[in-house]
């Protein structure tokens, strides 16, 4: 079947000029004139070309009729399938309505026999509160209530003395304590005026410099440019002793070495 498709949707024709020259012989054998073997071998081929034609507008017009009836043969069984679940739904529906009306019935029972059990109910009354008798004191017992009987001028004076003496001794404990210094490091960048400064001389110059707060640490040679290396050096210092403004100016002083100083970096300790 799939073979006489593919002939069918064939649009390539080969063999036109012979297929030409035998329908040509068929119609002048169909009007009388005499035809050559050729020709009568050429309207065979017509012939059984028309033939093969005929065979495949067979074939398809079956292929077709198949088709359908497969086609109407799933709607049918699909048809069927939905009207046994419309069955089953309405078999659901009706057990579920049964069963609520049972429900329904059910309860009108149970109101029923309890209406008349709530009526044969006593409502028992709650006996009145008696209020507790206020009695009469005499003017000896407010004279009684009038007499501080804990003593409260002494607790007072004792509490007092205690914490007072707890106050002292925080103040002791805090005074033996040492203050938190803050403290900072500082990377400085010391830059001399060219490459024939003595950078040996200038460090020595830079670590000259002392006051109370400043701790100078390791330093090491970078080079800038063109043969000149700069100085950078670290050190700490306390906050509240030594500023970055008087290290500097301190630095700077040292004019035959220091062309100029920068920090190059500052952390909190």
């Amino acid at each position: 079947m799939s073979g006489l498709q593919g002939l069918a949707q064939e649009n390539i024709w080969f063999d036109k000029s012979r297929y030409d020259e035998a329908e040509r012989c068929f119609y002048e054998g169909a009007n009388g004139i005499p035809q050559t073997s050729q020709e009568r071998d050429a309207s065979a081929i017509l012939q059984d070309i028309a033939k093969a034609r005929q065979n495949i507008q067979q074939s398809l017009a079956g292929s077709q009729n198949a088709s359908k009836s497969e086609d109407q043969s799933e709607l049918v069984s699909r048809l069927k399938s939905l009207e046994l679940d419309n069955k089953n739904l309405h078999r659901v529906v009706d057990d579920l309505r049964a069963t609520l009306s049972k429900l329904e019935s059910r309860m009108a029972t149970l109101e029923k026999t309890q209406a008349p059990a709530t009526k044969g109910v006593t409502v028992i009354k709650a006996a009145p509160v008696q209020k507790p008798k206020v009695e009469e004191h005499n003017g000896a017992d407010d004279e009684d209530d009038d007499i501080d009987l804990f003593g409260s001028d002494e607790e007072d004076e004792e509490a007092e003395r205690i914490k007072a003496e707890r106050v002292k001794e925080y103040s002791q404990r805090k005074a033996k304590k040492p203050a938190l210094i803050a403290k900072s490091s500082i990377l400085l960048d010391v830059k001399p005026w060219d490459d024939e400064t003595d950078m040996s001389k200038l460090e020595e110059c830079v670590r000259s410099v002392q006051m109370d707060g400043l701790l100078w640490g390791a330093s090491k040679l970078v080079p800038v440019g063109y043969g000149i290396k700069k100085l950078q050096i670290n050190c700490v210092v306390e906050d509240d002793k030594v500023g970055t403004d008087i290290l500097e100016e301190e630095i700077t002083q040292f004019e035959d070495y220091v062309q100029s100083v920068d920090i190059a970096a500052f952390n909190k300790i």
